[in-house]
């Protein structure tokens, strides 16, 4: 655990090395999150980030033998509710050094894209959680309590970054559990964001694109599974000058062909046939009510082998391979989803009642994301996100023990160095010095406080 004594010292050299070239101090200090006394705010902050690494909540580690080392629960809790922090101003800063740093290790001719996607934020035990509200889970077919985690990435198809991000509630104020909190200042930047919570996905969506392109971040494709691939979505992002690549459903939405209307279905029999791959069925070119050109493809669907699916381009100089090759890059970002939820504890590690911690928290899990796939990207490391997620708690594990064994026999070294004629009283007085640099739970494992004369 991290003390508040030489705290950046007892970091793994991965997460050191990680904090220091992604500049997080800089990036927490232009968000806003910054502290007049005390704790630092970059110092709770590596604590937070830390506490995946150890297998713990915040919970256990306060109930820990650590705990004296460790800042009070306020101070904590203070950081993670304060609605004057400017979070997405954070995590885009820090995404977008992150891309820039990427730039040298990845060829020109490599496509990137914006992923646009949602994952449902569960709170289901949940019942005075500022903005709570029913959703429906289509993983699962239910009804949840919780939000929708709306996601902007970014990805080369070899590391995905997570960019911008929205909590929503529901519009329908009968779907809301709880409202917003009255005490709160319509000035700040947590003020804003519970607004926001409040407006429909697409409309939240389009905004992410905005703040991702204002930070200088680009892409030449956005992809979107079938529920985005809308028409007035798509001509809000054509209007970026981004192009679309998106699965699309048998729906009411109507395509022009040839000067007339068709569905899907109609399309699909009116498909030109692919020679080559069996898996492609064919493509045709139409145009969207709203005049936007697109070219849309028909592949088997690998489920159901007499089935197939459509995917949706706005660029219709595409051929049918690289369609599906650009889109299957669409997966990065279910990757993220799952290693979120199943490793680095979002929605587990801090249950509090407050729209600023869940904005805040969730913003430290995608720090982790970014720094594990900085790590892996920069090694060329072979590994999966998971198995450097599970090296990296063994180092964390172990580096206290390390760091405090390093110090003595730094001690005896530099005594040995120095050819001190070693007395008991000067052996007391250097070993005083060393037990006062370590935890606190190494001494009582020690069970010794000071050496006694």
């Amino acid at each position: 655990m991290i003390t508040n004594k030489d705290y950046f010292a007892q970091l793994p050299k991965e997460i050191k090395q990680g904090f220091s070239e992604l500049n997080i101090g800089y990036h927490l200090r232009r968000a806003n999150i910054t502290k007049l006394s005390g704790y630092s705010c970059l110092t709770v902050f590596k604590l937070i980030f830390l506490l995946v690494f150890q297998y713990k909540n915040w919970f256990r580690a306060f109930m820990s033998k650590r705990s004296q080392d460790l800042p009070g629960k306020d101070t904590v809790y203070r950081f993670l509710n304060t609605p004057t922090y400017h979070w997405r101003k954070f995590l885009l800063s820090l995404s977008s050094e992150m891309i820039r740093l990427l730039q040298p290790l990845t060829s020109k001719d490599r496509v990137t894209a914006f992923v646009i996607d949602d994952s449902v934020f569960s709170r289901n035990r949940s019942k005075s959680v500022e903005l709570l509200a029913k959703g429906f889970d289509h993983s699962t077919h239910q009804y949840l309590k919780g939000f929708q985690m709306l996601t902007l990435g970014w990805t080369d198809s070899f590391t995905f970054i997570p960019v911008d991000f929205a909590l929503l509630s529901s519009p329908k104020k009968e779907n809301r559990l709880q409202e917003i909190n009255t005490n709160i200042d319509k000035r700040t930047s947590g003020y804003k964001r519970r607004q926001e919570a409040l407006k429909s996905k697409p409309d939240v969506a389009s905004a992410l694109l905005d703040h991702a392109l204002e930070k200088g971040i680009i892409a030449d494709y956005v992809l979107m599974d079938s529920w985005f691939t809308q028409a007035p979505l798509i001509e809000k992002i054509t209007n970026k000058g981004l192009f679309v690549i998106g699965m699309v459903k048998q729906l009411k939405q109507r395509y022009v062909y040839n000067g007339e209307r068709f569905t899907l279905n109609q399309l699909y029999k009116l498909a030109k046939p692919h020679m080559g791959k069996k898996d492609i069925r064919g493509s045709v070119y139409a145009t969207l009510d709203n005049g936007i050109p697109v070219k849309i493809l028909f592949v088997r669907n690998r489920n159901k082998r007499s089935e197939w699916l459509a995917i949706l381009s706005t660029d219709t100089t595409l051929e049918n391979e690289e369609i599906i090759r650009i889109y299957g890059m669409r997966w990065d970002i279910e990757v993220f989803f799952k290693c979120n939820k199943s490793l680095l504890n979002l929605e587990k590690e801090f249950q509090g009642r407050s729209y600023d911690m869940l904005i805040s928290h969730t913003t430290i899990v995608f720090t982790r994301y970014i720094l594990i796939a900085w790590q892996m990207r920069k090694e060329e490391d072979p590994k999966t996100i998971g198995n450097l997620f599970y090296i990296l708690c063994e180092d964390v594990k172990d580096i206290d023990f390390i760091t405090a064994l390093q110090s003595l026999i730094d001690l005896f070294q530099t005594l040995a160095e120095a050819e001190v004629s070693l007395n008991m009283d000067i052996f007391k007085n250097q070993m005083n010095k060393w037990l006062a640099t370590i935890p606190n739970y190494i001494k009582q494992c020690l069970n010794i406080s000071v050496c006694e004369s």
